[in-house]
């Protein structure tokens, strides 16, 4: 993966990347699918970055209830609002959805001048808040998709959501059913019905994760 089409490395080039990763203490490593890649109640001082394959963020009540609370796809980053606060316990755990591979930096390195005085360390700063607050709208959007209070609108909500996004009816979405039921919070069962009422309504067509709203 090229690191500079990153949020994270936006405006910093490739070979600048190269000896600030060095200065980062950067460190990659590979998952199964099905691996923890960080775990409720786990502490870390490591942001990850996704360079291939994909992670899922989820909940798990004490009841054994879990919610999926979206996806992290190549390129994009989690934990950082974890490590950025010393101490703090993560609340959600993170698993690899597939076979995953993620570096994981050190965000005191971030945030902290080196001894090296890299003139990258304010840019790199810079482009973590950036990130943050995408994830702060990111959260806004699924409270907005969860909104409603029939099946129907959560999903009508989400498909628009990534129709605007792809900037076509037909887009592809990253959840399987179980996953796209627990990001609704929706029984999967009910929302696989109103899928295929939604489909013979003339409303939308979809096949696996291939959906096309109709006009």
């Amino acid at each position: 993966m090229n690191l500079s089409n990153t949020q994270l490395f936006y405006g910093i080039k490739e070979d600048e990347i190269t000896s600030l990763l060095s200065c980062l203490n950067a460190e990659k490593r590979s998952y199964k699918k099905g691996d923890i890649i960080l775990s409720e109640g786990s502490i870390t001082e490591n942001l990850g970055i996704v360079l291939s394959g994909m992670a899922m963020i989820s909940f798990c009540d004490i009841w054994g209830n879990n919610s999926i609370l979206g996806n992290v796809a190549p390129g994009s980053i989690f934990a950082e609002v974890y490590a950025c606060i010393p101490g703090q316990p993560m609340l959600v755990t993170v698993t690899a959805a597939e076979d995953t591979s993620i570096l994981f930096i050190n965000v005191g390195h971030i945030l902290t001048t080196c001894t090296h005085a890299c003139p990258f360390h304010t840019r790199l700063a810079r482009n973590l808040l950036n990130v943050c607050a995408h994830k702060n709208l990111q959260l806004s959007q699924r409270m907005q998709h969860t909104s409603s209070k029939s099946v129907r609108g959560r999903l009508m909500s989400y498909f628009s959501e990534c129709a605007k996004h792809e900037g076509s009816n037909l887009f592809f979405i990253p959840y399987n059913r179980q996953q796209l039921a627990d990001y609704l919070n929706v029984d999967r069962s009910a929302m696989c019905n109103e899928l295929s009422k939604m489909q013979k309504d003339g409303i939308i067509k979809y096949e696996r994760n291939r959906i096309l709203l109709k006009e």
